[in-house]
């Protein structure tokens, strides 16, 4: 029962949050309607403004849905106006935290599967996918995220997942072969494969071959062979960002290392990827009794230094780790980023 004085209150204080929401969402949306390149430095800076005058929840929901909204259309987006989102969000997730990134990113990517698993006529799932390209191309997310969700679509391999490869490779295959250049040569391995055993099911035929060709031109590293190719766009605006971005530590380091599993399932056991968000799954939330052990990666420690972490009683793989981190950083700094990942 809650007493008529406090659910007067509790009624005023959603109708000002109400109000605060709208308010802010106006704000956001004038922002990004004038969002363009020559304008990015300012509308970032004030986007900044306001996430320091906000809660940092109600800005990620807001921004992510304005952005949504503008860029997840039934149409083809032009991919300048994409990058130029893109870019923003990459800029707050440096300067203001990597929560605005992995808020984004995830919502972005549960779209994503969405609309793949229905069978909509629409290009939500181009627009989408260009989204996380891009999202990669401006370092807010690893290329271990696209390596999965291109594993997920050569695994299906009907028309719609050839296309949507064939457009993921074109926007950021040339990254992808300077990453890992084995991850994407076992992946064009196994496309090639797919396309032996389903050339019977599939009408288009030009199209498989055409995206084998693409993958060999991207193998060879040959940019000449993948029609429609252009680098410089994404290239200036990554000047761009470099110059917008206060932290020297704008590259590798703020790059959100997550899988296409993680992201998927992140309601149900957390989001280890944000700091303070890592959970361990409630028993309420799984039916199951058996309990799934976290193994932590402590990296190559060595035996000398298991060895003495055993005798000194260090039980459990957490345990372990953190005596492993500690004996082996080179400082009181390393030790803290080490500690921190």
């Amino acid at each position: 029962y809650v007493p008529p004085q406090i659910r007067k209150v509790q009624e005023t204080l959603d109708d000002k949050k109400r109000e605060e929401l709208g308010r802010l969402k106006k704000m956001v949306n004038g922002l990004i309607n004038r969002l363009s390149e020559p304008n990015m430095s300012s509308i970032s800076g004030q986007m900044e403004e306001l996430y320091m005058a906000n809660s940092r929840k109600d800005m990620n929901e807001t921004l992510t849905d304005i952005l949504m909204n503008a860029c997840v259309t039934a149409v083809a987006m032009p991919a300048r106006l994409i990058m130029e989102h893109v870019l923003l969000v990459s800029i707050l997730h440096h300067n203001v935290g990597i929560e605005v990134g992995a808020h984004f990113l995830e919502a972005v990517v549960k779209k994503f599967d969405e609309h793949c698993k229905s069978d909509a006529e629409g290009k939500e799932c181009e627009n989408l996918l260009a989204l996380i390209a891009h999202l990669y191309n401006f370092h807010v997310v690893h290329s271990l995220l696209i390596f999965d969700i291109l594993k997920k679509l050569v695994s299906t391999f009907t028309e719609k997942e050839i296309e949507l490869i064939l457009f993921l490779l074109k926007n950021v295959g040339f990254s992808l072969r300077k990453d890992d250049a084995l991850a994407l040569k076992e992946l064009i391995t196994e496309a090639q494969k797919k396309a032996n055993t389903a050339e019977k099911k599939l009408q288009d035929q030009t199209r498989v071959r055409f995206m084998l060709e693409t993958m060999l031109a991207l193998r060879n590293n040959d940019m000449r062979k993948i029609p429609g190719y252009d680098p410089e766009p994404v290239e200036k605006l990554r000047k761009l960002q470099r110059t917008l971005v206060h932290s020297s530590g704008s590259g590798k380091d703020t790059q959100l290392r997550v899988s296409l599993e993680s992201l998927l399932s992140a309601d149900q056991v957390g989001r280890w990827w944000i700091v303070g968000s890592s959970w361990s799954g409630a028993p309420m939330i799984s039916d199951t009794n058996t309990k799934t052990q976290q193994k932590l990666h402590i990296g190559k420690a060595s035996a000398k230094i298991m060895e003495l972490a055993r005798k000194l009683r260090m039980n459990t793989d957490i345990r372990r780790s953190i005596f492993c981190v500690l004996m082996t950083s080179e400082d009181f700094l390393d030790a803290f980023e080490k500690l921190l990942k």
